[in-house]
C-alpha cells in the first residue's frame, strides 16, 4: 500500500534564464505516519552520450511525515555548465525530480527540457562556443513523464527499482497529469526514454514542508 501520494507539482519561474535557481512547488499527502524522512532529488541528464555527466543538483530530506496534505518549494542552483559537453549545453535534455523512501525510490517525474537563445539571430547563427549567459530554459512542464515504483513503505526491505523486471516497470509507467506551466511544444527530438532511468546517489539536507490544514 502507498503511503504517499504526488498530487501537484508546478514548475516555478518558466521559462527562464539558464543560470537562474530551479524552483518547483510540490504538493503529496500522506496517508499514515512514516517512521523516517522522505528523499528529493533533483538530476540534470547533461549528455545523451553519457551518465558521467548527470549532475545532481540538490537532495533534500523532508520530515517529519504524518498523515495529511503538505506543500513546499524545492529549489536548486543551475548545472554547472563547465562539467557539461559544449555540444550539449543547447538544445534538448531531461531534468529527472525523484523521491524516495528509507534510499528506496519509489516515484521519478520526468521532464524535457529545451535550452536556446533568446535572441532570434543567435539562435540562427549560433556561436561556436556557447554564450551561457544568453541561453534560455524552457521546462516542457505540462507533459510530464511519470514512473513509479513499489515500496513497502513499512519495511525496510522495501523493493528497489532496479530489481523489477522490465514487464513491471513497463506497467508502471503512466503519464500522469500533475500541474505544470503550459509551454509551446519543442521541435527537437526528443530522447531515448533511457535517459529518465538515470539515478545517482547523493547526501541530502534536511527541511520542513509546511502542513496544508
Amino acid at each position: 500500500m502507498t503511503a504517499i501520494n504526488v498530487t501537484s507539482v508546478s514548475v516555478l519561474d518558466n521559462p527562464s534564464l539558464f543560470t537562474n535557481p530551479l524552483q518547483f512547488e510540490i504538493q503529496y499527502e500522506c496517508l499514515f505516519d512514516l517512521k523516517d524522512d522522505l528523499e528529493w532529488k533533483l538530476i540534470y541528464v547533461g549528455s545523451a552520450e553519457s551518465e558521467k555527466y548527470d549532475q545532481v543538483l540538490d537532495s533534500v530530506l523532508v520530515g517529519p511525515v504524518y498523515p495529511g496534505s503538505y506543500r513546499f518549494v524545492f529549489q536548486a542552483d543551475p548545472p554547472d555548465h563547465a562539467k557539461l559537453p559544449p555540444d550539449d549545453l543547447v538544445g534538448v535534455t531531461v531534468m529527472l525530480l525523484t523521491c524516495s523512501y528509507r534510499s528506496k525510490e519509489f516515484i521519478r517525474i520526468g521532464y524535457y527540457v529545451n535550452n536556446e537563445y533568446w535572441e532570434e539571430d543567435l539562435r540562427e547563427n549560433p556561436p561556436d562556443k556557447p554564450q551561457i549567459d544568453r541561453l534560455c530554459r524552457n521546462i516542457l512542464a505540462d507533459k510530464p513523464r511519470v514512473t513509479k515504483f513499489p515500496v513497502d513503505f513499512d519495511s525496510p526491505e522495501a523493493a528497489n527499482p532496479e530489481d523489477a523486471s522490465p514487464e513491471e516497470t513497463q506497467n508502471a509507467v503512466e503519464s500522469a497529469q500533475l500541474d505544470g506551466t503550459s509551454q509551446s511544444p519543442m521541435s527537437a527530438d526528443q530522447q531515448d526514454e533511457e535517459d529518465l532511468l538515470a539515478e545517482p546517489e547523493v547526501q541530502g539536507q534536511q527541511i520542513s514542508a509546511e502542513m496544508e490544514s
